[in-house]
């Protein structure tokens, strides 16, 4: 079972952005399927701008390691974020679009 996090806005569309998402959704998908969807507001829009990039990776960090995350799927996210996930062992989908719950399905 693999567990994605993905940024997504109001209406259930990937967010543009990965480390200034208000909210993200971590989904449990086995075989292509969806066991489980649950959408998180991490705020990290606000909070991006109150600390230092190195305590703002660390604070995406811990909220992967604690969800367990084993892939992220995002439209784009800066170098040093990418270099952080890649060093976690966190597999990258980098370039999606459209409706969150179908671009975790057909990862």
């Amino acid at each position: 079972m693999r567990t994605v996090c993905i940024p997504i806005d109001d209406a259930g569309a990937v967010e543009p952005r990965w480390g200034k998402a208000p909210k993200v959704a971590i989904a449990k998908v086995e075989g292509g399927k969806i066991e489980s969807w649950e959408e998180i507001p991490v705020g990290w829009d606000e909070l991006h701008g109150q600390s230092g990039e190195g305590q703002h990776h660390a604070r995406v960090a811990k909220f992967l390691i604690d969800h367990q995350v084993t892939d992220v799927a995002a439209q784009h996210m800066g170098h040093g974020m990418e270099h952080m996930l890649h060093s976690m062992h966190v597999d990258l989908h980098l370039g999606v679009n459209g409706m969150a719950k179908t671009v975790v399905a057909e990862l």
